[in-house]
């Protein structure tokens, strides 16, 4: 199990809910948030190893959002 963190430009819990169902069904996440609060709008992705950044990313931007991985 890894955590995956990614900057955002998600800025409202109705554009989250556009891609919320696509997570939430994905057998690699086990579980996931934005935080609307933060500058970055931080999404952290609770996933299995076999999940990599870059699949996130393509969710994301297939729904229209900027993603871009933070590192430590």
């Amino acid at each position: 199990m890894e955590v995956l963190v990614f900057r955002t430009d998600i800025k409202s819990r109705k554009r989250m809910d556009q891609f919320a169902w696509v997570f939430n069904q994905h057998p690699y996440i086990n579980d996931w948030n934005v935080d609307l609060q933060d500058i970055d709008k931080v999404l952290k992705v609770e996933a299995l190893d076999r999940l990599s950044e870059a699949d996130v990313i393509d969710i994301a931007q297939t729904f229209g959002f900027n993603c871009e991985a933070l590192t430590d």
